[in-house]
C-alpha cells in the first residue's frame, strides 16, 4: 500500500509514467492500473492519502467480483453437503469430484473442483483451519468471563465458572455453569458433557489448567492423574493444547465468543437463586444456538451432529465416573490403614503391616494400594473411629480371634456335653459384656484337650452344684482332682480348709 502512495504522489506532482517506474520499481503496466484506477474514482490524491491500507486495497489492488454463472452456482449448490460428507471417515475430495462429475458431465475437472471449494470454504468459515474429523476431537475450555447467582436470603452474589464443550466435526457445543474450575467440578462438567453428546470422542482437548494438566509441557506435558483416570474409565486419550498456542483450541474460543452474544444477553436478563436455576436458562438458549443453521449452510449443528458425529462417537460405560481422591498411611501393627477424611480404619493383609500405601476413596468406595498393586478394597463407611476388617487380611492367630462369638463357645460346648454347655452359658451370663468373658470360656473349653472331655465333665457339674461361674474354678477342680486321684480317702481331702478356695469363702461343701 505504501508503494501505491508512492506512484499517485509521484503522478501527481507531474513525474512520468518511466520515472515513476524507476524509481519505485513497479512495472509500467501496474502503474497504468493504478492510475487508470485513480483517475477513474474522482479523488484528489489528499483524499486517497487518508483511506486506510484495506481500503486502499478494495480500491486498487481487490478485482471486481463477477457474477457465477450457471455451471459455477450448481456446483457452489452442492458444496455444503459436500463438506459434510468429508467430515466422514473414508471420504476425500476426489471420491466426491467423482460422484459430482457422475451427476454433472458437463461439469468442472478435478483442479477447478478443488479449487472453488477452496474458495467457497474460506467464506462461509475463515477462522477455521483444521480439518476436523467426526468423533475425533472435543474441546473444552472455561469462558473468561463469569456469571453469578444471588442468595435469596442474604442477596449474596457469587461468580460461577461457566465451562463449554465443542465437538470438532459437527461443532455442537455444550455449556454448563459450574461453581469453580477446581479438579471436582470440571471433571463434573467433561462428564455431563459426554452424556449430553451420548458418547466419548477418541481424545479431549483441555487448556493447560491445573485441574487438567500438573505440569505443561511443549512436548509431554504431564495430565492430572485423577483426570487421567476419568479419561481411561470413559476410553478416550487427553490431548492438552500447548501453552500460549489459542489457535490449538480455536474452534472452542471462537466458541465462547459466540456465547456471549447468543447465550450471555439472554441469561443476564434474570436473577437466579441457584446454580439449577442458571443451568436451565444457559440450556434454553443453547438450545436455540444448536439448532440455528450455520452460516452459508442449509443445516444446523444440531443435523450436522445427528447425521456425521453422533455414530462415530464411542459409547460410554454403564456407570459413570466416581471422583477419586487419594491419601498416603502407614499400615498400623493391628494391620489397619486409616482414612484421615472419614477417620475411619480400613484393614489391608497383614503382611504390608509397617508399609506406606495410598488409598484412593470415592463416594462409596476405599481402594488400597502398593507399588502400584491394589491390595485392597472396601465399601467406605463415614463413621469415625471404628473399624472395616476383611478376615481374609488377617493372620491365622488373629483370624481365630476375631471369630469369637458367644454362638460359637456354646456350641462347641454343647459337643462336649450339655452340662458344659450350661455352665458356659452361666459364665457369659456374668460379664456385663460377653466379650469380657470369651478368654475365660476359651480357657475352660481348652481344658477338653488336656484332661480329656469326661474330668473336663465333671469339673464342669461340681462347678454348677457350687455356684462359681469362672476359670479358676474349674482350674482348681482338675488341679485337686489329679492330685488326690491316688489319695485312699478323696472325700476327706475334699473336706480339708483352704484359703485360696473357688469361692473365694469358707469351706467345699
Amino acid at each position: 500500500m505504501n508503494k501505491i502512495r508512492q506512484v499517485l504522489r509521484l503522478h501527481t506532482q507531474g513525474y512520468s509514467k518511466l520515472k515513476i517506474a524507476a524509481q519505485t520499481g513497479v512495472a509500467r503496466n501496474t502503474l497504468k492500473k493504478y492510475i487508470k484506477a485513480f483517475t477513474a474514482s474522482g479523488l484528489r490524491f489528499e483524499e486517497v492519502n487518508t483511506l486506510s491500507d484495506k481500503d486502499l486495497e478494495d480500491l486498487f489492488v481487490k478485482p471486481e467480483e463477477k457474477p457465477l454463472n450457471n455451471k459455477q452456482q450448481t456446483l457452489f449448490s452442492l458444496f455444503p453437503a459436500i463438506d459434510k460428507e468429508l467430515k466422514k471417515k473414508g471420504v476425500t475430495r476426489y471420491l466426491l469430484w467423482e460422484q459430482y462429475h457422475k451427476d454433472h458431465p458437463d461439469g468442472y475437472g478435478l483442479s477447478q473442483f478443488k479449487h472453488y471449494y477452496a474458495q467457497w470454504k474460506a467464506q462461509v468459515n475463515p477462522v477455521m483451519r483444521m480439518e476436523h474429523k467426526a468423533g475425533d476431537k472435543l474441546y473444552v475450555d472455561f469462558a473468561g468471563d463469569r456469571l453469578s447467582i444471588t442468595d435469596a436470603g442474604t442477596g449474596e452474589v457469587k461468580e460461577v465458572e461457566v465451562f463449554v464443550a465443542i465437538l470438532g466435526a459437527s461443532q455442537l457445543t455444550y455449556i454448563e455453569a459450574v461453581m469453580t474450575q477446581q479438579k471436582e467440578d470440571f471433571i463434573g462438567a467433561c462428564e455431563n458433557a459426554l452424556h449430553f453428546y451420548g458418547g466419548a470422542p477418541a481424545a479431549i482437548v483441555p487448556d493447560n489448567l491445573k485441574s487438567a494438566v500438573t505440569c505443561s509441557s511443549k512436548y509431554e506435558p504431564s495430565i492430572n492423574e485423577t483426570f487421567e483416570d476419568f479419561a481411561g474409565h470413559y476410553g478416550t486419550a487427553i490431548l492438552p493444547a500447548r501453552a500460549y498456542r489459542p489457535r490449538d483450541k480455536a474452534l472452542v474460543e471462537n466458541a465462547v465468543r459466540i456465547m456471549y452474544s447468543r447465550i450471555y444477553v439472554k441469561v443476564r436478563r434474570h436473577i437466579y437463586h441457584s446454580l439449577a436455576e442458571l443451568n436451565t436458562a444457559i440450556h434454553a438458549a443453547l438450545q436455540e444456538h444448536n439448532t440455528a443453521m450455520l452460516k452459508g449452510r442449509n443445516y444446523s449443528r444440531l443435523q450436522q451432529f445427528e447425521e456425521v458425529e453422533k455414530a462415530a462417537l464411542m459409547p460410554l460405560p454403564v456407570l459413570r465416573y466416581e471422583l477419586k481422591k487419594q491419601c498416603f498411611a502407614t499400615v498400623a501393627k493391628n494391620g489397619h490403614v486409616s482414612l484421615g477424611a472419614d477417620k475411619h480404619y480400613y484393614s489391608v493383609p497383614y503382611r504390608f503391616i509397617g508399609k506406606k500405601v495410598k488409598l484412593l476413596y470415592s463416594g462409596h468406595t476405599v481402594e488400597v494400594y502398593y507399588n502400584y498393586e491394589r491390595i485392597a478394597v472396601h465399601q467406605r463407611v463415614k463413621s469415625p473411629w471404628q473399624y472395616s476388617t476383611d478376615k481374609e487380611h488377617l493372620a491365622s492367630a488373629h483370624r481365630f480371634v476375631s471369630e469369637w462369638t458367644p454362638e460359637r463357645f456354646t456350641s462347641w460346648a454343647e459337643k462336649v456335653h450339655e452340662d458344659v454347655k450350661l455352665y458356659i452359658l452361666k459364665v457369659l451370663e456374668r460379664k456385663q459384656h460377653p466379650e469380657q468373658a470369651y478368654k475365660a470360656c476359651m480357657g475352660i473349653l481348652s481344658f477338653g484337650k488336656k484332661v480329656g472331655h469326661e474330668r473336663l465333665i465333671k469339673a464342669c457339674q461340681r462347678a454348677l452344684g457350687y455356684g462359681a461361674y469362672n476359670y479358676k474354678t474349674i482350674q482348681k477342680i482338675l488341679e485337686r482332682e489329679l492330685d488326690l486321684k491316688d489319695t485312699p480317702d478323696e472325700t476327706d481331702q475334699l473336706k480339708m480348709p483352704f484359703h485360696d478356695n473357688i469361692r473365694g469363702e469358707g469351706y467345699y461343701h
